[in-house]
This record gives structure tokens, sequence and C-alpha cells, in this order.
């Protein structure tokens, strides 16, 4: 059988990261006080989003890849295709659409706080599946879409249009994973009842890849609000009890049917959780034969792998990458712990860049930086 093949699909965007000149950790409240000056580095300009971040970084870990988003056609666009041509991707992976913008977001990442992000979605709000070339996707094992929580078309109604293309893509036996991001409460997006959207798509869903933050303010709001309170404005993750706060939301996923479940939980690692082997054989791309005795009925939390303080640059793309190296591992045959340990160390490499690819290294590589004796957080 030859190398298997993905499609990577959805959310494109324009990141642009101010650095800050200070590395020393500061309140937010302490650092982003109205009147005052803060002195920065200058700016890193580079590609974003899921298709970006996730695509792209398959490709450098070494699987096979296509991309699959949408532009306006404006300035930023040209700088988004412009900056795809440096990774051999061709302009013609996008679509380029008149009469709507291109997609932004100023990240914000200052010492010891989790990034801030201010974005706009631009012309992934239009995206919907007739941008879709089924056709190639029919060619494809796995097909990953990312980001349908910043697309409109995506989220409105219930989430009608994310069934219709989840749905589409199940149908043609491809296996489909799909990730998150982050919304905020006062907008459409946060308006929408995302538990019943979840219970809608995780049907046609075989590798389910959010964050923990994203998956609790989607399944139970009450609960991530408290979790704020608890983190008193620092990194919520760093706050959580696996059995008390991850796994809850796990079993949820589970009774809706999810197949393979992987949460980024931010520095401390990522939470895995599979279905039985029943469920995972359903999985389509020739992959749930593959898997389905092995992977079956697991469940593990895997720690990060330790970076130097002072060589942590930015965590943008660091959850997008891990889940490049684990949807990479599954495509190149290896075990779940395998999977698991590469998801991390990519992760962990990609935090020493201020964008999210040009810390990515081949599979092969990574996986001798962990043979080296790379070291895991306590």
């Amino acid at each position: 059988m030859g190398k298997k093949k993905a499609i990577a699909a959805g959310h494109i965007c324009l990141d642009i990261t101010p650095a800050f000149k200070s590395k020393e950790e500061k309140s937010i409240k302490d650092l982003f006080r109205p009147g005052q000056l803060i002195a920065m580095d200058a700016a890193k300009v580079s590609l974003g989003g899921s298709v970006s971040n996730t695509g792209i970084g398959m490709k450098r870990l070494g699987a096979d890849v296509e991309l699959m988003g949408m532009v306006g056609n404006d300035a930023f666009g040209q700088m988004v295709l412009n900056e795809l041509e440096k990774y051999d991707i061709s302009p013609d992976s996008m679509i380029v659409r008149d009469g709507v913008g291109t997609s932004y977001s100023v990240i914000l990442a200052p010492a010891g706080i989790d990034r801030i992000f201010l974005h706009c979605s631009g012309a992934n709000d239009t995206f919907t599946l007739d941008d879709i070339d089924l056709e190639k996707v029919k060619g494809a094992n796995l097909f990953h879409f990312g980001y349908p929580s910043l697309m409109r078309m995506m989220y409105i109604d219930g989430g009608k249009e994310l069934v219709r293309l989840l749905k589409a893509v199940h149908e043609l036996g491809v296996a489909v994973s799909v990730d998150m991001a982050m919304f905020e409460e006062s907008t459409e997006a946060g308006a929408q009842d995302w538990n019943e959207v979840l219970k809608s798509v995780i049907p046609y869903i075989d590798f389910f890849v959010p964050s923990i933050e994203e998956l609790c303010i989607m399944l139970d709001r009450d609960r991530y609000h408290e979790w704020n309170e608890r983190a008193q404005g620092a990194d919520v993750t760093n706050f959580l009890d696996i059995e008390k706060d991850v796994r809850p939301l796990a079993d949820k996923l589970l009774s809706y049917g999810a197949k393979v479940i992987l949460i980024k939980c931010g520095t401390p690692g990522i939470y895995f959780r599979t279905a039985d082997k029943e469920q995972l054989i359903k999985i389509g791309g020739g992959i749930g034969e593959e898997i389905a005795d092995s992977w079956s009925d697991q469940e593990a939390f895997e720690k990060s792998y330790l970076v130097e303080k002072d060589k942590v640059a930015s965590g943008t793309g660091a959850g997008d990458t891990t889940i490049a190296a684990f949807l990479s591992a599954i495509l190149a045959g290896k075990d779940w712990s395998d999977a698991l340990h590469l998801a991390t160390a990519t992760g962990a490499l990609c935090v020493q860049t201020y964008d999210a690819l040009s810390g990515i290294i081949p599979l092969e590589e990574v996986q001798k930086k962990i043979d080296a004796g790379w070291e895991k957080r306590k």
C-alpha cells in the first residue's frame, strides 16, 4: 500500500505576532495598563489558522497533504499566497474570493501569560461544503477540518452546514478529524448551543482533537467559568485535575459516539481517550482496520516535553502542530503511544519559535530527539 494522503481544510489566516522585549512575567492587569507604553521588538508576520499550522505542519513532518482554504482578494490575501509558495504550496490550493477580507489574527504572547488573540475571521465566514473539492477528498485517507467555531456558515443554524460537510466526507469512506478554536462568549459563535452541535457532528468524526478550554466552553459553560475563577487570570490548564475536570468531558463525548479523542491541555500535556473496537473499526481511509485492535479502550495523559524557560518564544500554533504530528503519526502507522510522544515533542519544538512552523522538523528527526533522552515535565 502506498503512502497515505491527507487533506487539511477549513480556516486559514495571516498571523501578526508582536514580540515583547521584556521577558519578565507580569499579570495582565499590570502589563496592560491604560496609557502605558510597552517596549516591543519587531513583529513576526506568518501564516496562521488550522489549514496552515496543521496542514503545512504535516507537510514539514513528512506527510503527503493537500490544503484547501479561502482568502480575500486583498493585500493580506496576497501575503498568504506568497507565504504558501515558500512552503512549495501552489496558490491554487486557496480560493480567492472577491468582496470579503482575508482573515487575520494579532497574537499577544507576553511572558507567563497564555496567548491573547485579536481575530477577524474574514473570508472563512463564507466557507461551505460547496467550496470543498470532493473528488480530491475522495482520493485521500484523512480529511482534517479545522476551526469551524470561527467560520460563521459552519456554526449558524445549529451547525447544519458543518453536519452537511462532515457527513458528505464521511460517506466517501475517508477518515475525518476535526479541531476547534476558542470563541468569545459575547459573539454570535458564543451564542450557539455547542453541546447540541457536537451531538450532531460527533457521529461523523473519527478523530476529535480540541483544546480543553474549547471543549469545556462548548459542553459545560458553568464549569468553564468556574475554571477561570479558580485560575484568577493565570493559565487555566495549570489548575486542572484530570479525573475531576477533563475525564467527565471525554465521557460525554464518548456518549455522543466519539471514537478517538485527543484533548490539548496546554503546557501540562495532552489527554487521550478511545472508544471500543466496534467503534474504531468504523474509521475510514483504511485506518480503522489498522488501529482497531491496539487503540481500542485506551486512556492516557501524556506530559509535555521539557523546554528551558529561556528558549520559550511563543505558544502560537503549538496545539495545531501537536495535532499535525499526531495525525502524521497515524498516517505513518505508528502505535498510539508513539503518536502521543511525537505529538507532545512537536508541540515543544513549536513553542521555541515565534511562528507555528519554522521549528517543525521531519517526524523521524523528532523521534531521534525523543530517543536521545529528551526529558518530560515533572
